[in-house]
């Protein structure tokens, strides 16, 4: 399919052990879109992942590797990623993970919602996304997660935590990624909240959601903790601003 008038896109797949289903992602990704780069920036993975990347890379020249020296959580892997597609001059990025369960198929829709928007973020609890094979506990958590974002926050966004979703270069120019310090699913809060506070254009649309296959889950307690704190920080933070501009106007 031809890529719709947005300029070099760029999918950046960040890996950590993920050799067995990089390779698989990477041919759905070409297949969906021929037309875009991939880049794989890989935490130094010790089962062999950046080889694999090495390999796909020199197969295909439409797909690129960021070795990093380290796993150093997943917001500095995205801002990396960020700034080698500034400094090799792409208009679009798009967050993807490397497990599957981004589906290669929701990509076209979040590219082709980008074409009238600034960031795009593919949902899965606005109407018709949804969640495969996931624990029903698992399932209350990330909605429950979201609905206390929405609230805290005030942000019309259903699903602030995914990681799959797209960025025009120039709305990550206004967004003060330079700043941003969070990791895990809190690294996508901070990334929609930016996005909110600089009055971007934003849509979200739905996608399907697979739990993974191949592969272990970097999912653990001290992530959820980190997206809790630093949520409710922002939301005292937002309440105080608001404050101090009401009695301003008085």
């Amino acid at each position: 399919m031809a890529i719709r008038d947005l300029g070099k896109v760029l999918v950046i797949v960040p890996t950590y052990n993920e050799r067995e289903s990089l390779p698989v992602i990477v041919s759905g990704i070409r297949q969906a879109e021929p037309g875009i780069h991939i880049l794989i920036a890989d935490d130094n993975s010790p089962d062999g992942t950046g080889e694999v990347a090495d390999g796909l890379s020199s197969r295909d020249n439409s797909v690129h590797v960021l070795h990093r020296s380290a796993k150093a959580g997943l917001g500095a892997a995205y801002l990396d990623a960020f700034n080698w597609a500034k400094a090799n001059g792409y208009d679009v990025v798009v967050e993807m993970d490397a497990d599957g369960s981004h589906r290669p198929q929701d990509l076209t829709k979040i590219l082709d919602a980008l074409t009238n928007n600034d960031v795009v973020l593919g949902s899965r609890w606005i109407k018709d996304g949804r969640v495969v094979n996931w624990a029903k506990s698992r399932e209350v958590l990330s909605r429950g997660g979201n609905l206390y974002t929405r609230m805290w926050l005030g942000i019309p966004i259903h699903d602030a935590t995914g990681g799959f979703r797209a960025y025009r270069m120039s709305a990550l120019a206004v967004m003060n990624t330079d700043q941003v310090e969070s990791q895990g699913y809190c690294f996508q809060v901070d990334m929609a909240w930016r996005a909110v506070k600089a009055n971007l254009r934003f849509a979200e649309v739905p996608i399907t959601f697979v739990e993974r296959e191949l592969g272990e889950s970097k999912m653990d307690g001290s992530i959820v903790k980190e997206a809790l704190w630093r949520v409710t920080q922002w939301g005292i933070e937002k309440r105080l601003t608001d404050l101090k501009n009401i009695l301003k106007r008085k």
